[in-house]
């Protein structure tokens, strides 16, 4: 076999192979069995027709297709290596010439990685916003925890805004009573904005046994997104009453003995939160100016299916979720169709970018993912997906992605090394140290699965 490459453009190459027909042997070989196996033909026992008789009743024709399509993933694999490519995707095969007894002449088009040139990025600069827990942050985080611990006592009044009331719901579209829009006893805090647009106003006022109609977009079931007259009745109104803010409480909500304890620990807690927005916030910002300073070419069918892909999850798996369709979704966020294409493709080519720099840069660095590393990935992976981690290790063994988050983990460690190279400053210009390893590593692979979202989507695997 004689292969030679003819590049295109920096993304895509053109292979032109030639195979001598005696390397067709084998190919034939398993194609005169394989039809053997497929046909009868009187008077010859299956699988014992010879090749002569299966070339005068089926044509020789008939054989050579069968044998040359089981050759040329071999012959494009073997000029593929010997050229050193990383193609991407399938090729566009040709079959130029093919000469019975003679030769096999055929073209394979593929997009390729592109080669890339990382420079020096130890001088790369960012500026993050600096750690800082204010005493209201901490009031915040102590109210959020009373409310927790809050009770609630039926009183004998109109309800008002932080009551807890009990409601019967009936929804109408067009003036009938949906299937699944009719609920009874469902429990609801006035003011918290986690039922339907408008109930808010229709039960406040109202007292056990009162009764109101409203007009609200329903956000899901069957009818999700029509408008609907909702019929709400309210059975009972209780008051939510919030614990005492001291020792003793302190003691119910916590470990810990006081409540001035309980507040040191909240503001630690706080503190430990900020640190670790602080470290994505450094990866991100370093990212960006990494890909500023590399020229990345991006192959066009690459970055099509990225986008298509991109789409597909959002429209199917997303919004489907939520009972949305796409041109609710982009009513919602007030964007046109033009704009949530431009965000999309801007997404896709960032995407491809880092994971082709990041990829570069593992190389480079020659950077490996132990075993302890793959298994703390696979944790926080299986965590995120609802799934046991032995769920989840198993779907991504049959699956075969174990590859998938090796090299996310991998790329994760690249990153973590430019942002250790990197000036970290926060805004009071205090130089920030992002000397944790481990968790450098952690929130840098995050990062990059935040911007390669797409195959997070796509390759995640599913229960059986």
């Amino acid at each position: 076999m004689k292969s030679a490459v003819e590049t295109l453009n920096p993304t895509r190459v053109r292979l032109s192979i030639e195979v001598p027909f005696e390397e067709l042997k084998d190919s034939l070989d398993a194609a005169y069995k394989k039809i053997n196996q497929q046909v009868t033909v009187k008077g010859f026992r299956k699988g014992k027709i010879p090749a002569r008789v299966i070339d005068q009743r089926f044509g020789r024709g008939a054989v050579l297709e069968e044998a040359v399509n089981d050759a040329l993933p071999k012959f494009y694999t073997e000029a593929v290596n010997e050229a050193e490519l990383n193609p991407l995707g399938q090729p566009e095969v040709d079959i130029t010439e093919l000469k019975d007894g003679e030769t096999l002449n055929f073209t394979a088009e593929v997009d390729i990685r592109p080669t890339i040139e990382i420079p020096d990025y130890s001088g790369i600069e960012v500026e993050v916003d600096a750690v800082a827990v204010s005493e209201e942050d901490i009031d915040e985080s102590v109210e959020q925890l009373r409310e927790r611990f809050a009770s609630t006592s039926p009183v004998e009044r109109a309800a008002v805004d932080g009551d807890v009331v009990t409601l019967d719901l009936e929804a109408k579209v067009d003036g009938e009573v949906l299937e699944d829009g009719v609920a009874e006893g469902v429990s609801y805090t006035i003011g918290s904005g986690e039922l339907l647009e408008g109930i808010d106003e229709a039960v406040t006022g109202l007292e056990a046994g009162g009764e109101a109609t409203f007009a609200s977009e329903l956000k899901g079931g069957s009818a999700a997104g029509q408008e609907a007259q909702v019929t709400v009745k309210v059975t009972q109104v209780a008051a939510r009453e919030l614990p005492t803010l001291d020792d003793e409480f302190a003691q119910l909500a916590s470990e810990f003995d006081t409540l001035e304890e309980l507040r040191a620990d909240s503001r630690k807690r706080l503190e430990n939160m900020k640190q670790y927005d602080q470290a994505t916030q450094a990866q991100e910002r370093v990212l960006e100016k990494l890909l500023e300073l590399v020229e990345v070419p991006v192959p066009e069918k690459l970055l099509e299916d990225e986008i298509n892909t991109r789409k597909h999850n959002l429209e199917h798996h997303q919004l489907g979720q939520m009972g949305l369709d796409l041109e609710k979704y982009l009513e919602i966020q007030g964007k046109t169709a033009e704009e949530f294409d431009a965000e999309t493709k801007d997404a896709a080519v960032k995407g491809i970018k880092t994971q082709f720099v990041l990829d570069e840069l593992v190389n480079k660095e020659k950077l490996n993912v132990n075993q302890e590393e793959l298994t703390e990935h696979l944790m926080r992976r299986a965590a995120s997906s609802g799934m046991s981690p032995d769920q989840f290790a198993q779907a991504v063994v049959e699956g075969g992605q174990v590859p998938l988050l090796v090299g996310e983990v991998a790329r994760g460690k690249a990153l973590a090394v430019v942002v250790e190279a990197a000036t970290v400053k926060d805004t009071n210009g205090e130089i920030v140290d992002l000397e944790d390893e481990e968790e450098a590593v952690e929130a840098a692979t995050e990062t990059v699965e935040a911007v390669e979202a797409v195959e997070a989507a796509a390759e995640e695997p599913t229960k059986a």
